[in-house]
């Protein structure tokens, strides 16, 4: 009967959210101003990349039904990014410099079995698959309403289930190289959009029995890497198309202020997951996942071309 209940709901919302995202779309010919789209671009960046719902395919929908087709390409949501790599920095710098600290210690003692050098190495060793298949599936990945959708749907399946079976009696201390090559392996998988880099990380990572706040943390740290270099390289490719005359003379300030407002959203966000998961379950996010899902896949059902 509970289940009976849980899937109506689902239904009923993701009928008005369907609904609501038609009703959206038939009204996109209004302009909003370029400095407004860049401060809600930041704020949808900002939630999104560190909740597991995926930031890539709430920007997608988010430009596509609104029709910012400048400010939502690819290029300028991947380069305020950078706000995210602040938060990161800032909110977990107490541990990042521990670990590198601890790590340099244990590489001029020889002490491979140090906890730092551990979580350090699987870090690094982790950020190599999505590196390389990021480089190499860069422009063959298709960003489609239909996948996303799909995406949407599979993994909050998946996440559900690392809820149901994980043990969830591991903490920071337990970490392993093994973990970090793991949890690494998962991230790869967010390169598909809707599948969401904290997502993907955090499912895999309660999937080898975390606890659920050490399992964000490590998913933070771990996508920290990724992130930074990702950022960095469409930051330089916007500096490129600006130096050729291709983007607008008051991008720098559009960047600016997406990027501030990035920073605040994701700073809030990660505070809220790291303090929302240790006393609840993850099951909010499979819920919405499933209902997000569900809209984008009735909206296209209904007309709505993505």
């Amino acid at each position: 009967m509970t289940t009976i209940l849980e899937a109506s709901s689902i239904y009923l919302l993701s009928s008005q959210l369907s609904s609501h995202l038609l009703a959206v779309a038939e009204n996109t010919k209004q302009v909003t101003p370029e400095w407004l789209q860049a401060f809600i671009l930041g704020i949808v960046q900002g939630i999104t990349e560190f909740l597991p719902i995926s930031s890539t395919a709430h920007l997608l929908i988010v430009t596509k039904v609104f029709a910012w087709k400048e400010l939502g390409a690819k290029d300028f949501v991947d380069a305020i990014q950078f706000g995210s790599v602040i938060a990161i920095l800032l909110y977990f710098w107490s541990q990042i410099s521990s670990i590198v600290t601890g790590a340099i210690v244990a590489f001029q003692d020889q002490d491979w079995q140090r906890e730092e050098w551990k979580i350090l190495v699987g870090i690094a060793v982790g950020t190599m698959p999505a590196l390389i298949f990021g480089f190499l599936l860069k422009d063959v990945l298709p960003e489609s309403a239909l996948v996303i959708a799909i995406m949407s749907v599979i993994m909050a399946i998946l996440l559900g289930l690392a809820e149901k079976v994980g043990t969830r009696k591991r903490g920071f201390d337990s970490l392993q190289i093994r973990d970090g090559i793991l949890v690494g392996l998962g991230q790869t998988l967010a390169l598909i959009p809707g599948v969401s880099r904290s997502g993907a990380t955090l499912t895999t990572a309660l999937f080898l029995g975390l606890e659920r706040d050490t399992a964000a943390k490590f998913s933070f740290l771990l996508g920290f890497p990724t992130l930074t270099i990702a950022t960095l390289y469409k930051s330089l490719k916007i500096f490129q198309l600006f130096q050729e005359g291709q983007l607008p003379d008051n991008i720098v300030l559009l960047l600016v202020i997406g990027i501030v407002s990035t920073f605040i959203f994701s700073y809030l966000s990660i505070a809220f997951l790291i303090r929302y998961l240790q006393t609840k379950n993850t099951f909010v996010f499979v819920w919405y996942r499933l209902a997000f899902g569900c809209a984008i896949l009735l909206a296209i059902a209904n007309g709505w071309q993505g």
